[in-house]
């Protein structure tokens, strides 16, 4: 078995907040030149955008020095890049900073801002936005809140205790607390513990429960209902993708705004920020790996469709 190695530190500065682009050669494979397998793995650039970037002398080594554009393919060789980063349209909303000392950064995301840089959300995400107005460059994220869900996130300053904090979350060693908006059922028994098993498929929109042994557990209980509505509390133990809107699709009390369950609906334009998926993350507590402090944070936002269901609809 091959050792992996620890790949060396990234010879390019970020950009807006986003990390040069790292690449490992494969081992096995039949490419005369670093060049040749780069125009194959970046194929959805467009034609002539690799040959562009060698010709500015964009793809550098570990050295910080420009590839040659004949450079030979070495097997296991490190290259950075920027990627040419797509026009965003800006999240007219704040993160919030609840929390920083020399160790983390918790945040208050609002709706419709990615955690970290992924696909079309670069620049217009919750890490790229932190990195620049905190000027913490080595900023990292612990774990992910879906873009539609607000509410609290936890980002490590010092990447080496990284891993510490993220195990925390993999070892279910953090409380979590959710809130949500969805319709009230009267002759729906709760609260009750929803048990189910999650597949999410990649390319497709929308998780679905299929048969088999439990990998998502959520706790829901009413804190309190009227017209019709419902706040509810959602207590996750697992953390799947979409588990919270899974679990309460399958309960016939879809949240509101959801535009994924119980049917995918058409996409929105990117400047389309009415009728937010009313679901906030709304506690976080945890004992930090590092100092042993015990944490104890709250979200500060609110749910629209609760403190005006006619202004979250009618906006």
């Amino acid at each position: 078995m091959r050792r992996r190695t620890q790949p060396p530190p990234p010879p390019l500065p970020q950009r807006d907040g986003v990390d040069a682009v790292r690449v490992r050669l494969p081992f096995e494979g039949a490419w005369a030149t670093v060049r040749e397998y780069l125009v194959e793995r970046l194929s959805g650039a467009g034609p002539g955008v690799v040959a562009g970037m060698f010709d500015a002398g964009q793809v550098v080594g570990a050295d910080g020095e420009a590839v040659a554009a004949d450079a030979a393919y070495v097997p296991g060789m490190f290259v950075w890049f920027h990627r040419e980063l797509p026009a965003e349209v800006r999240v007219p909303f704040a993160v919030d900073v609840v929390y920083r000392d020399d160790h983390i950064v918790v945040a208050d995301k609002p709706h419709f801002l990615a955690t970290t840089p992924r696909g079309g959300h670069v620049t217009e995400t919750a890490l790229a936005r932190l990195r620049r107005e905190l000027g913490l460059p080595t900023l990292g994220a612990a774990h992910r809140l879906d873009r539609l869900t607000a509410g609290l996130l936890l980002f490590t300053v010092r990447p080496e205790e990284r891993g510490a904090y993220q195990t925390l979350f993999s070892d279910k060693r953090v409380h979590k607390e959710y809130e949500a908006v969805a319709p009230y059922d009267p002759g729906l028994a709760l609260p009750r513990t929803v048990r189910s098993r999650i597949l999410k498929e990649r390319g497709v929109l929308a998780a679905r429960e299929v048969d088999g042994e439990p990998n998502a557990v959520t706790h829901v209980e009413v804190v309190e209902q009227r017209d019709g509505l419902a706040r509810y509390r959602l207590t996750p133990t697992t953390g799947q993708t979409h588990q919270l809107r899974v679990h309460m699709n399958a309960l016939g009390i879809p949240l509101l705004g959801d535009p994924l369950y119980p049917e995918v609906t058409a996409p929105t334009p990117a400047d389309d920020f009415r009728h937010p998926l009313q679901l906030l993350a709304r506690a976080l507590d945890f004992t930090d790996p590092v100092t042993g402090v015990a944490h104890r944070f709250r979200s500060t936002r609110t749910l629209e469709a609760w403190a005006s269901y006619a202004g979250w609809a009618g906006r």
